[in-house]
């Protein structure tokens, strides 16, 4: 009888390999110790209530508020860190729980401050800046906030919308709720003939069966059980879609679109750029069928034949340090610099390696600008792990960066950078693996791989956002969706998008029910952009070297100083224009040639 290989526990793991949280706190105590004086010193900043209108008691209460929420930051970082290493420790959720439900408490306590800084006269603020040069520091942060002043409301109204924000949010809940906890689905055959109950977690695994009758199965089992519930999931979708229409209205802005880019300084145009560009260069992703169809030797290519790679490689066993060394090697373009500080985070603790029992799942990078900018990961000793390493590495050192260079009001980077730093890494590493991987094999599988990233990030993102844009649009204009017109618009997309030589098979017209980012609007097109941007500042800095590795390490040490678009564009990438979204057509195209000269 073969042993059962079990977990390790917490206390089993190496130290090595574990990330050093303790330089936060030593222990529960001292944390505690620190909770107690958040608690005392948090409600005093509602002193400041009524009191903005001297230069002296605005530098007084935003350096308060600096001191609070750092405080707040660190306190909520380690209870979040230990939480997730071991989320059956019931101390460190305790800790959680008690951090989490002030967090709202203390912003409560701060609620006043931007709706009477936004009712000091015109100019005020300019005038206290001019005054008393140590609010200089604040300037972007001020006018940042008085520039939405059009769109916030008085301080009843934000005490009102602030109230109604969990029933506005009770979409995406319910949404949660029917797909994750009520939904199940039947079962289907597995290559072994195994009667195996279909899941949201397997169906990832058996859309990519090299047996097509049971990826074919999955497909259709999956969808025809989402289409049972179609008239509650329109109703979820639609009712968000209203809710955030609603939002839009309130805080007088022109459309949805608007409301979500403008906070940010972003024009509509950037937008409408991504999609009219993906737009004009459909015929690369119908190329890219075409070609699939032909190497899977298929009459007919289906949209479960999609997700099944076109090469089967052995995954190599990649010990952890051996992981380091190809991360490493990878992005070594970013000069000697960047690598030493990959290699202090290695060897000073910021990575949380190996799973546990108990350990949350998944990968992430976290911290504050009181700690280290902390990494967890669940290493399973595949090449997909290296790059999840590289990945998060990427948004660590952009946080370190940040850290180092700004102050804490700008330590911070919006949703719209925030993947650019690690897909720059991902994109380093995966040219690099393709450049010096000598077995045809497992060249044509990296080759792969990353026109697998860029069809479902760069193309697969852009069509979901054009499925928000047409949806939220004729909501907007009073047209009510069915769930029929839903899967109308959902299909005719995929029509467009996939091509002449793609059956379009009639399930994937419910698969717009199964995305949750669409409770998040206009969030997935950062996905298209963040991905156009890494990979012109991979194609930089490999191609022109120093020069681009020094304007990239600037966009990285600018944090929140600036807006996004600004930001970009002083490092050399302007997301105003088609040309980052094109270049990584072409780098899409590139790898196509290469399919197809290697097979």
């Amino acid at each position: 009888m073969s042993e059962v290989i079990k977990l390790k526990t917490r206390d089993a793991i190496d130290s090595n390999y574990k990330w050093n949280v303790d330089k936060m706190y030593k222990d529960s105590e001292q944390w505690e110790e620190d909770f107690s004086i958040l608690k005392s010193k948090a409600p005093e900043m509602q002193r400041f209530s009524g009191k903005l209108g001297t230069a002296e008691d605005l530098l007084s209460f935003l350096e308060s508020n600096v001191e609070i929420e750092r405080l707040l930051d660190k306190l909520l970082v380690y209870a979040h860190l230990r939480g997730d290493e071991d989320t059956g420790n019931a101390k460190f959720q305790v800790l959680k729980n008690k951090i989490d439900a002030y967090g709202a408490e203390v912003s409560s306590f701060t609620a006043f401050f931007i709706p009477e800084l936004l009712l000091l006269p015109e100019g005020a603020v300019d005038q206290s800046i001019s005054k008393l040069p140590a609010l200089k520091l604040y300037e972007f942060y001020l006018s940042d906030i008085i520039s939405q002043k059009n769109h916030t409301l008085n301080a009843e109204g934000e005490k009102l919308l602030a109230s109604v924000s969990d029933c506005l949010n009770a979409p995406g809940n319910i949404f949660g709720m029917l797909t994750n906890a009520d939904m199940t689905f039947p079962c289907i055959k597995d290559e072994k003939g195994n009667e195996i109950e279909l899941t949201e977690g397997n169906y990832s695994n058996f859309i990519k069966s090299k047996e097509r009758r049971v990826r074919k199965d999955a497909f259709e089992t999956l969808f025809s059980t989402y289409k049972g519930f179609s008239n509650t999931l329109t109703a979820s979708l639609t009712s968000s879609i209203k809710n955030f229409i609603f939002y839009a209205k309130t805080r007088n802005y022109s459309s949805a679109l608007e409301s979500s880019l403008k906070p940010n300084n972003i024009p509509v145009e950037v937008y409408q750029n991504v999609v009219h560009t993906i737009n004009n260069n459909l015929s690369s992703l119908h190329k890219y069928v075409s070609l699939k169809k032909k190497l899977l030797g298929l009459d007919e290519i289906h949209m479960y034949d999609l997700y099944v790679p076109i090469v089967e490689a052995e995954q190599d066993h990649i010990e952890y340090q051996d992981a380091v060394k190809i991360a490493l090697n990878g992005i070594k373009p970013l000069g000697e610099e960047y690598l030493n500080i990959f290699k202090e985070g290695i060897n000073e603790g910021w990575v949380d390696v190996f799973q546990n029992k108990g350990k949350r799942s998944g990968a992430y990078s976290w911290g504050c600008y009181d700690s280290m900018p902390y990494v967890l990961l669940n290493y399973n000793y595949e090449l997909n792990d290296v790059s999840t390493l590289a990945h998060e590495m990427g948004h660590s050192i952009h946080s370190y960066y940040a850290r180092k260079t700004q102050p804490y009001i700008y330590s911070g980077y919006e949703l719209f950078c925030a993947e650019v730093a690690s897909i720059t890494n991902e994109c380093l590493l995966i040219d690099y693996l393709i450049k010096n991987e000598t077995d045809k094999k497992k060249r044509l599988f990296l080759i792969n791989q990353q026109l697998e990233g860029i069809r479902t990030t760069v193309f697969r993102q852009c069509m979901f956002a054009e499925f928000e844009k047409i949806t939220h649009e004729k909501i907007e204009q009073g047209i009510p969706l069915s769930p029929e017109d839903l899967c109308a618009i959902y299909h005719d997309l995929n029509v467009k998008y996939f091509g002449e030589e793609m059956v379009v098979d009639e399930g994937i017209d419910m698969e717009w029910s199964r995305i949750p980012h669409f409770y998040n609007d206009f969030y997935v097109y950062q996905y298209t952009t963040g991905f156009a941007a890494a990979n012109s500042f991979s194609k930089m800095i490999v191609e022109e070297g120093e020069s681009a590795v020094e304007r990239y390490i600037g966009f990285l040490k600018s944090g929140g100083s600036d807006y996004p678009i600004n930001i970009l564009k002083k490092a050399g990438v302007d997301m105003s224009s088609p040309k980052p979204l094109e270049d990584t057509i072409k780098r899409f195209d590139e790898l196509l040639g290469m399919l197809e000269k290697e097979i």
